[in-house]
């Protein structure tokens, strides 16, 4: 060590001044100290708190801190000294901390081990004697991080054989667990700061997939129209959208991209943009699903580090004058069709809509989508939605189902809007309101 002379006596002193006789009321400020810091949420108040109250505990002259995080060998910073009269936040204001590469304290910190000093003497030539001058006693006590002693604390008495050895072991554990604490609210600041940043980003990412969906429903004559789009997340991968074609016709489109969050929508995105801007005929179902397969398949690769990615769509193009709908599925859940009431109280059934089905988008490059069609009568319903509807889950672990779907539809409703609003409150219920697991959306359309 140099210019320090390290006491192996093992003498114990009775230290009097530094511990109180009464054990109780020790234990008392202990777990007043404890308490404190569990409020604290800023590690550099918490830091100044610990400092106050281990002073009042354990009588200390001074305090020096050193860190060797992010530095090269045998450079280390001096982190916290208590002869300054500023107050730096070393997580902060890193920049106005001292950094050295020699000296006592530098070849105490690569040591890593804690060490007693008895009768501290430095040499003025040492560039750490500013931090130690005046003082006869020093505790040095690591703090490791996965096993290295990143960081040391030095505590400062001026008499010489100032502690009492008995008591060392205690107060490298105490500080020791500090460290920890400490440690831990640091990456608990920054986590919380990563999520936030993280959370901002992800809202701005739900804006712009919101502004790609319809801003208004198309008006279409003999069919009333009502949406509802919730994601799980604050971006999710569902998808709907219309298309004015001509004739009259309006094309239809829901859509669902396996997985969630940031990646679904991305992809989501992408089918919004092949369905507007790539060369694809809106005209034919069957078609349409078939040049969008290519372009998904041929132009992007559907995959990520949780495996293959993968579109289910529906798409249907309702032509009001001959009240048909014509369609292709590519593995997207059946719509609902309610045939028109019998009577002012009675409806008939709720069918599958399951013709023309396919694999889902993404998958096979050459897969082809075939077309079908069915009429559309006065007080027909039909009702596009995705998984997340019939995949909700009650607290019991009950899932939702068709067949609670296809009661809901089957009831007389006033309009599309209506029809909707029950679906959307049975749901809520049935879930006893919790936060929906997978996105939900969902298309009525009623003619009339």
């Amino acid at each position: 060590m140099g210019a320090a002379s390290v006491s192996g006596s093992g003498e114990t002193h009775n230290d009097g001044a530094g511990w109180s006789e009464d054990w109780q009321q020790r234990l008392s400020q202990i777990d007043s100290l404890m308490r404190d810091m569990s409020t604290q949420s800023d590690p550099q108040l918490m830091v100044k708190q610990y400092g106050q109250r281990m002073r009042s505990l354990y009588r200390n002259d001074g305090i020096v801190s050193l860190s060797k995080r992010g530095l090269d060998t045998p450079k280390f910073r001096i982190t916290r000294f208590s002869g300054w009269s500023e107050d730096i936040d070393p997580w902060k204001q890193p920049h106005k901390l001292p950094v050295l590469d020699r000296g006592i304290l530098g070849e105490l910190l690569y040591a890593g081990k804690p060490l007693l000093i008895n009768d501290l003497r430095v040499d003025e030539t040492d560039p750490c004697v500013m931090y130690l001058r005046g003082f006869g006693s020093m505790l040095a006590i690591p703090h490791y991080e996965a096993g290295e002693a990143l960081n040391m604390v030095c505590v400062l008495r001026r008499e010489k054989h100032a502690f009492e050895t008995s008591k060392v072991p205690e107060l490298v554990w105490l500080s020791s667990l500090f460290g920890r604490a400490t440690s831990n609210l640091v990456l608990s600041k920054k986590l919380a700061e990563s999520n936030e940043a993280l959370d901002r980003e992800m809202r701005a990412v739900a804006d712009i997939q919101r502004a790609l969906l319809p801003v208004k429903l198309p008006s279409v004559p003999g069919l009333d129209l009502a949406t509802h789009y919730q994601t799980s997340k604050n971006a999710g991968g569902d998808y709907y959208d219309f298309f004015e074609l001509d004739r009259g016709r309006i094309g239809m489109l829901i859509a669902d991209v396996s997985g969630h969050g940031t990646p679904a929508a991305v992809l989501m995105a992408i089918m919004h943009a092949i369905a507007h801007v790539a060369p694809t005929d809106r005209q034919a179902p069957g078609k349409f699903l078939s040049a969008v397969n290519r372009e998904l398949s041929t132009r992007y690769a559907l995959s990520t580090s949780g495996g293959m990615m993968f579109v289910t769509a529906f798409y249907a193009v309702y032509d009001p004058k001959a009240r048909t709908l014509e369609y292709s599925s590519a593995g997207h859940n059946p719509p609902r069709l309610r045939v028109g009431f019998a009577t002012g109280e009675t409806s008939g059934p709720v069918l599958s809509v399951e013709g023309a089905q396919g694999v889902p988008l993404g998958i096979l490059e050459d897969a082809e989508y075939t077309s079908a069609s069915l009429k559309i009568d006065p007080g027909d319903a039909l009702i596009l939605y995705t998984d997340g509807i019939t995949e909700t889950f009650s607290p019991t672990r009950e899932m939702f189902g068709t067949d609670r779907l296809d009661e809901i539809i089957a009831r007389p409703h006033e309009d599309a809007a209506a029809l909707l609003t029950t679906l959307l409150d049975e749901l809520g219920a049935f879930a006893h309101n919790a936060p929906a697991a997978d996105d939900r959306t969902v298309i009525v359309a009623t003619a009339s």
